[in-house]
């Protein structure tokens, strides 16, 4: 990202195009569903059953997958946003959600999801149904693993390029991309630093959840020495009000991307993500000794219903 280096005066900047991983516009959760639906094909399921905020990018990725792997969807959509917009009930992902197929049901702010979702799936076998459960985010062991395959993805690139990366920041939210980069990266040592923004908790909140995952991946990968409690590296000073509520600087991050390398952020995840990165370049946290690589992990789909957010500059 030479002009957006350019214009802050800091490190090189590069970025890691998860957005572009297909499935109806990309995103992350890709990565995470290619190990997710093996596995739900590998137990005979014929309904992928999931959860997530209104304009969630997981439930869009999730009914994309299933729809080309001939299995139902069916999602549980938590009103967690106090919004009324119409563009945001019904435009971004919720439009994409309903031309993908996937049976969708709404529940109020603070559903506990995962009873819900099991509740739904005791009523879909009774119906005959062989649903799997997916965790919101597609993040528990088995789908972080498609971040450990990331992580792999990113080192033999900078090799091949030789490119000595020092600093990995992306957007933070159930911890699964965190986790799977970081035991991806696990041998690479202490020079190269994982940053997580965080979109919606605390940094305590979020170091739990991250740290939780993690525990669960490294016993699935069969892994010897747990993760260092120094690698979790967390921000939360980028959440401003809450879990997709827009701030001034996820504003000036989206756009100032869009207007200097012609790529689409999201208000959601990856446009809180690069006001951090765009920040610690400022504060000098991030220097012109630095090469750092941002995960764009997706959404763009989601500008479409936060336009009376992005639309007032």
């Amino acid at each position: 990202m030479e002009r957006l280096a350019s214009h802050l005066g800091g490190p090189e900047l590069y970025i890691k195009r998860d957005d572009c991983t297909g499935l109806a516009t990309g995103g992350n959760k890709t990565r995470k569903l290619e190990f997710l639906v093996a596995d739900a094909l590998r137990q005979g399921a014929d309904t992928l059953l999931t959860a997530g905020a209104v304009q969630s990018n997981h439930v869009r990725q999730t009914a994309a997958a299933a729809a080309r792997s001939g299995l139902a969807c069916h999602a549980l959509l938590e009103r967690e946003v106090a919004c009324e917009k119409s563009s945001y009930r019904k435009s971004g992902n919720v439009l994409l959600d309903q031309v993908l197929g996937c049976r969708v049901d709404y529940c109020r702010r603070g559903t506990d999801l995962a009873a819900a979702m099991r509740a739904t799936a005791q009523a879909l076998r009774a119906q005959g149904r062989k649903p799997y459960l997916i965790p919101v985010g597609g993040s528990n062991a088995v789908g972080a693993l498609g971040y450990v395959q990331c992580a792999n993805e990113i080192e033999e690139q900078c090799r091949v390029r030789g490119v000595p990366v020092t600093r990995v920041v992306h957007a933070t939210g159930t911890g699964g991309t965190q986790a799977g980069l970081l035991a991806g990266f696990r041998e690479s040592g202490p020079d190269l630093e994982v940053i997580g923004v965080s979109v919606s908790a605390d940094r305590a909140t979020q170091k739990r959840k991250v740290r939780r995952l993690a525990a669960d991946l490294w016993e699935l990968m069969g892994l010897g020495e747990a993760l260092p409690a120094s690698a979790l590296n967390i921000r939360d000073e980028f959440v401003g009000e809450g879990y997709g509520l827009p701030t001034d600087a996820m504003l000036e991050a989206v756009q100032l991307c869009a207007r200097l390398e012609g790529i689409l952020l999201d208000p959601v995840y990856t446009g809180k993500a690069m006001a951090g990165l765009i920040e610690m370049v400022r504060s000098g946290e991030l220097n012109a000794s630095d090469t750092v690589i941002f995960v764009h992990t997706g959404g763009s789909a989601g500008l479409f219903a936060y336009d009376w957010s992005l639309g007032r500059s």
